[in-house]
């Protein structure tokens, strides 16, 4: 297994971050034209990694859906950070901390219109770590 660890600058709003180039970098280095697995994971509490089409909207309705679903108020028990903050930590639940993708031919086997990304809707967070994992088969 190889593994590497990359920070990408998630900003001061609520963000998604395309990670497909990182983890296509990576395997063109690792994975030499093999088979196997790519497991992307967030060390973090409050931010996950999702399978998702990237642009055309896509990315500004997921935060839209999270803001409403996880709405920035007084009702989270978990309460150090800015008000709302225990919604960060809910945010997992929806995006998990790791997935794991398929590698065909040392290449993601993603869909046509499918890209990896970072959620973090932690605004206190500048920037956030990602461990990528190449298992060959």
């Amino acid at each position: 297994m190889r593994t590497i660890e990359v920070t990408v600058a998630s900003g001061e709003r609520p963000s998604i971050v395309d990670l497909t180039d990182a983890c296509a970098g990576f395997l063109a280095d690792v994975a030499g034209g093999g088979d196997g697995i790519l497991n992307v994971f967030v060390p973090h509490a409050t931010a996950g990694v999702v399978v998702m089409e990237l642009g055309a909207g896509s990315d500004a309705d997921l935060l839209e859906t999270l803001s409403t679903l996880l709405p920035r108020d007084d009702r989270w028990r978990h309460r150090h950070g800015p008000r709302g903050h225990g919604a960060d930590h809910v945010l997992p639940i929806m995006a998990p901390p790791s997935i794991s993708l398929p590698v065909i031919g040392g290449r993601l086997a993603l869909g046509t219109w499918q890209s990896v990304a970072l959620v973090d809707t932690n605004t206190e967070k500048r920037s956030r770590s990602v461990r990528l994992s190449f298992l060959p088969g």
